[in-house]
């Protein structure tokens, strides 16, 4: 049975992870970094870049180069959120045909889970540069308070990458799992996972290889580029002030100070301060304008006061829903770049009343949790039952525009669970089943998943007719649903459909553009190791033939002349197979010049008179 690598598709960085002999195994890029951004880009010629690449030409391909794809996902382009994510970014964030968030590449449109595809593969390709064999399936990993649209959207991702997505399970959840199979630790723990996008934290209970999900909680859009996003807002109203420029127009000028605000974020993470400088960032009456700003560590906690705050409600809601207090919490579990922090450290330590475990990678564990949970699948791992719970509270909307909850949040899953339901009015035909998904009283203020219609209900007074509405929770947290009139035992099911606005057409459509986008990469990749191949054997041949040429006949030498002219010819424009095909022929021809320098040197040495003086 093949192997199942284990995804953490980060907001910032994703990572991939296998078991390898019983024990996890970060796998690195091509580049030999254990993590890669999570970056795609499109150049001019529209060739696709991904990982560090792509984050390399961003500051002069900002409009095409997309990061933080994964805020994007499962969300209306009328959100507030996006309004505010895209005043800040160089991409544009445009509105599908369903009125989803997509990003917007020349007169493209392309998905969230598209993009976020793009990412995956190339988490894929490492894997099978490593394991040497093709790998097909993954545990992939998302924040614990990502709705069922988003976990679809997810899966709608793997697939387009030409993974099947076998199990998806929460952040916090993998780094317990990680963590408990290393340490072999009972007892209480509080994962608190604050990434590049999300915020999430759990609380799991660990006894003997049983890792019971208890309760979690989160904010899917608090994480590290909000804490970028503060930064940069400080150096713009800081230039503006000085110079009377309002740099956030300038695409170029913003994803350079961007890069600079991340840079200096992480530098204050372990010194007291920072010197932002960038170089003719603007230009004014008297020339040239470079940013300078001296930052503090106090100057950055002042300006993050606020998300920091906002890291303790989720915490103190996730330890009330599974009844305990911080002084139960045996372990805290810190996951997530940003918790590199000494001021988000600081916080954990105030909320739950200890410092927080220092003994794990916070990059790299989601990824392991996510490769160990793929071996238990295969049957390599025997001895971890892994029981996750669902974030967010399943409802119907019934009379008055109200909820009627069906499946709490925090329930364990699996699970299936049913209500019966009646008509509103006399001699109704039809019912409307409309599931929605959050915590508010309303159904207009929760999350909107899907409506099922069930039609051919016989005549009778209202009341009457029973309607049984059962809701399947599967291992992934994704919802189906089944309506069923329990008189005609005529019954309706959905699965719920994506708010990432992608139908089963429109997938398989991205799965041909996938494709083609592959064998597009490879046949560049071809086509620059046949050119690279071509260009060394013109260079020797060309300085062999400088330095030996004279021994040459003139038929020869003309020959090779010829030869080196039509290779020169082909790096301009040539695929593979011709590059290869001019690489052949001025591989034979330049023998010539081979075989004259040794005949040349073999008669040199029969020419020689050898003296022997014995005066023996």
């Amino acid at each position: 049975m093949s192997k199942i690598i284990g995804i953490d598709l980060g907001t910032t960085n994703s990572c991939v992870a296998i078991l390898e002999d019983g024990e996890p195994l970060v796998i690195p890029n091509e580049e030999g970094s254990r993590t890669t951004p999570s970056v795609v880009a499109f150049n001019s010629e529209g060739e696709r870049l991904v990982g560090q690449t792509a984050r390399r030409q961003a500051v002069t391909n900002a409009e095409r180069t997309f990061y933080a794809v994964k805020r994007l996902i499962g969300r209306r382009f009328d959100d507030e959120s996006i309004a505010h994510t895209s005043a800040l970014v160089p991409y544009r964030i445009v509105a599908s045909d369903r009125g989803d968030a997509w990003v917007g590449l020349d007169d493209q449109r392309l998905s969230p889970p598209q993009v976020s595809a793009i990412v995956l593969e190339k988490m894929k390709a490492s894997a099978e540069a490593y394991l040497g064999e093709k790998v097909d399936r993954a545990v992939i990993t998302v924040p614990a308070y990502f709705n069922d649209s988003q976990r679809q959207a997810t899966k709608d991702a793997a697939r387009i990458a030409g993974l099947t997505c076998e199990r998806i399970i929460n952040e916090p959840t993998a780094a317990a799992l990680a963590y408990g199979k290393a340490s072999h630790a009972n007892g209480l723990i509080a994962v608190f996972d604050l990434g590049g996008g999300t915020f999430d934290v759990s609380i799991l209970q660990l006894e003997d290889s049983v890792f019971e999900v208890r309760a979690t909680n989160g904010d899917t859009f608090l994480g590290g580029e909000d804490f970028d996003n503060r930064i940069v807002e400080a150096l713009l109203d800081d230039f503006k002030a000085k110079h009377g420029i309002d740099l956030s127009d300038d695409v170029v000028a913003m994803q350079r100070i961007k890069e600079a605000s991340e840079k200096a974020k992480h530098e204050l993470s372990s010194s007291p301060s920072t010197e932002i400088t960038l170089a003719f960032i603007a230009t004014g009456k008297s020339g040239p304008i470079h940013l300078t700003y001296h930052m503090t560590r106090p100057d950055l906690e002042k300006l993050v006061g606020d998300l920091i705050d906002r890291l303790e409600v989720p915490c103190r809601a996730a330890m009330a829903d599974a009844g305990v207090t911080a002084k139960d919490i045996q372990t805290v579990l810190l996951v997530g770049g940003m918790t590199r922090m000494p001021r988000v450290k600081q916080k954990v330590q105030e909320i739950f009343g200890k410092p927080p475990e220092d003994g794990i990678n916070p990059d790299e564990v989601v990824a392991v949790g996510a490769a160990i949970q793929g071996s238990v699948l295969t049957g390599e791992v025997k001895d971890v039952l892994l029981l996750d719970v669902t974030p967010l509270t399943l409802s119907l909307e019934v009379a008055g525009g109200l909820v009627e909850p069906i499946i709490e949040r925090n329930s364990t899953i699996p699970c299936r669970k049913s209500k019966v339901f009646t008509t509103a009015l006399d001699n109704q035909d039809m019912v409307r089943v409309h599931v929605v998904q959050g915590e508010r009283e309303m159904a207009e203020d929760n999350k909107s998943l899907g409506r099922l219609e069930m039609h051919g209900i016989p005549p009778a007074p209202r009341g009457m007719p029973e309607i049984e509405v059962t809701f399947e929770i599967d291992a992934n947290g994704i919802l189906k649903i089944q309506a069923k009139d329990l008189g005609t035992g005529k019954a309706q099911s959905m699965r719920v459909v994506s708010s990432s606005g992608l139908s089963d057409d429109d997938v398989k459509q991205m799965l041909q553009d996938a494709a083609q986008y592959r064998a597009e990469d490879s046949e560049r990749k071809l086509t620059a190791e046949a050119k690279n191949q071509l260009e060394g054997l013109i260079y020797t041949t060309r300085r062999s033939l400088n330095e030996y040429g004279a021994s040459l006949s003139a038929e020869d030498r003309a020959a090779i002349v010829d030869a080196l002219r039509a290779a020169d010819e082909s790096l301009d424009g040539s695929g593979p197979e011709q590059l290869q095909a001019s690489y052949e022929n001025l591989a034979v021809t330049a023998q010539r010049l081979a075989e004259s320098i040794y005949a040349a040197a073999a008669e040199s040495m029969d020419d020689d008179d050898w003296e022997v003086d014995d005066e023996g």
